[in-house]
């Protein structure tokens, strides 16, 4: 066999091997996320197929002197600390840790949301009284959200990022095995061309105006 057909066989299992294993790595590690971004892609673009009935819960509560003169000192803007939020959620049974609190008038108010769920607690500081307020928009809604990253805090926001740039290797090696192996399946580039396609001329013709 000549050298440089020999080379080139080898230069092509050796590609082969090597996109074929960082294709299954990487299918691996993002399944989660691309089915997470797959199911909710759909339960986002039909949210009245998926509405479901809020759950409310209120709850009212007193603070003790002590407590209230501390809250005052808080400044706008900043995280209440870890002692004060323990002594927080001990009188209201509201858990506001790493919350960030925004004072003015004498009133202030922690956003407690998180992914499906909206809350918050206001606190009279004058008045020493504390209202607590969340709505249970279900499972649906909570995944939706963990779609958009919303509420959902920086560690879920950084595993997105991770979980972006594993779907882009994933489709990049994709791309590499079908170009390996065009040659014995021709219908691989009119497929891959219609894949590219069909979302740009629905774009031109049905969204963009």
């Amino acid at each position: 066999m000549p050298e440089k057909a020999h080379h080139k066989i080898f230069s092509h299992v050796f590609l082969s091997r090597h996109l074929r294993q960082w294709h299954w790595i990487s299918s691996a590690l993002c399944l989660a996320f691309m089915l997470l971004f797959a199911v909710t892609g759909f339960t986002l673009n039909h949210p009245t197929l998926f509405e479901a009935e809020p759950k409310s819960v209120v709850r009212e509560s007193e603070i003790s002197q002590d407590l209230s003169d501390q809250l005052a000192e808080v400044e706008d803007g900043s995280v209440l600390p870890a002692e004060l939020a323990s002594a927080l959620q001990d009188e209201t049974g509201v858990n506001a840790a790493g919350r960030t609190a925004v004072v003015e008038y004498g009133e202030m108010t922690i956003d407690l949301a998180r992914p499906g769920v909206d809350a918050y607690l206001a606190i009279d500081l004058e008045g020493q009284f504390a209202s607590y307020e969340s709505t249970d928009r279900g499972v649906i809604a909570t995944l939706n959200d963990l779609h958009k990253g919303r509420d959902a805090g920086l560690v879920w926001g950084l595993l997105i990022d991770l979980s972006a740039f594993v779907i882009i290797l994933f489709s990049l090696t994709g791309f590499g095995l079908l170009w390996l192996q065009a040659r014995g399946r021709a219908i691989t580039w009119p497929l891959t061309g219609l894949g590219l396609i069909i979302p740009v001329i629905a774009y031109v013709l049905f969204v963009h105006v």
